[in-house]
C-alpha cells in the first residue's frame, strides 16, 4: 500500500524527499506514478487558479519542512511582519528560508543525522539532543550562529544511532554547517542563502497566499 507520504509528494507534483531513502531508490513512486493519486490520477485536470496555484506552493514548502498549517504560517507571517518593520532590503523570501532552516530538528536532518525531517523532528523530541552541552527537546529551537549540535552521550548507544558513525563518513553537509564526523557533532556556522537551500516551491506566492 502506498504511503500517506509519497501520496503527498504525487499531489504537489513535485519530489519533496519525505521517505528519506526510498525517495532516492527505484521504489519511488513518483516515478512510476508522476500524476496525482485518485482515479489513477488520469482524469485531465483543470487549470488552477491564482489562488490554487499558490496554495500548491504553500503546501510544497511547508510539507518538505513537515509542518503543521499554524506553525508555518507563524513563520510566514513574522517573516512579513520583520520586513516590513525593519524595512530591510534583504529577500523575504530569502529571511523565511533562513528561519526554517535554523530549526533544531531541520539541522539535525541537514547534518545526516536522520533520514529524513519527520525522523529528525521525532528524536529531538525524545530528547536525544544537546545545543552548546544543554539538553533541548523542543524541534522548533531556533540556531544562531556558533550553536553547536551534538548527540547526548547516553542517546550514543541506542539502536537508532548504531550506524550512524559508519553512514555519516560518506554524508557531505551543506555549506552553512560545519560537522565534525568524528564526534559526530554539527555547528552552525551561518545561515543559507536562498540558492543553497533551493526550496521546491515559488515562495513569492506563498507571501501572496497569505496577504489575501
Amino acid at each position: 500500500m502506498e504511503n500517506a507520504k509519497c501520496k503527498i509528494c504525487r499531489r504537489t507534483g513535485r519530489k519533496l524527499f519525505l521517505k528519506g531513502e526510498k525517495c532516492l531508490s527505484a521504489k519511488c513512486p513518483m516515478i512510476k506514478k508522476a500524476y496525482p493519486p485518485g482515479s489513477a490520477g488520469k482524469r485531465r485536470g483543470r487549470a488552477l487558479s491564482e489562488y490554487g496555484k499558490e496554495l500548491k506552493e504553500k503546501q510544497k514548502l511547508k510539507e518538505w519542512y513537515g509542518l503543521r498549517e499554524r506553525q508555518f504560517s507563524n513563520y510566514v507571517n513574522k517573516v512579513l511582519e520583520k520586513a516590513h518593520r525593519a524595512k530591510t532590503e534583504e529577500n523575504p523570501a530569502e529571511l523565511l528560508v533562513k528561519e526554517l532552516e535554523s530549526r533544531l530538528d531541520n539541522t539535525v536532518f541537514r547534518l545526516g543525522i536522520a533520514s529524513n525531517r519527520a525522523q529528525a523532528r521525532q528524536l529531538v523530541s525524545h530528547g536525544h539532543f544537546s545545543v552548546n552541552g544543554k539538553p533541548v527537546d523542543i524541534p522548533s529551537f531556533s540556531l544562531k550562529k556558533g550553536d553547536k549540535v551534538s548527540i547526548r552521550p547516553n542517546s550514543l548507544k541506542k539502536p537508532v544511532f548504531e550506524k550512524l558513525s559508519v553512514n555519516i563518513k560518506k554524508y557531505q553537509a551543506p555549506t552553512w554547517l560545519k560537522l565534525d564526523k568524528e564526534k559526530i557533532e554539527g555547528e552552525f556556522i551561518g545561515k543559507p542563502n536562498l540558492e543553497e537551500v533551493a526550496p521546491p516551491a515559488e515562495i513569492s506566492s506563498i507571501f501572496e497566499f497569505y496577504s489575501r
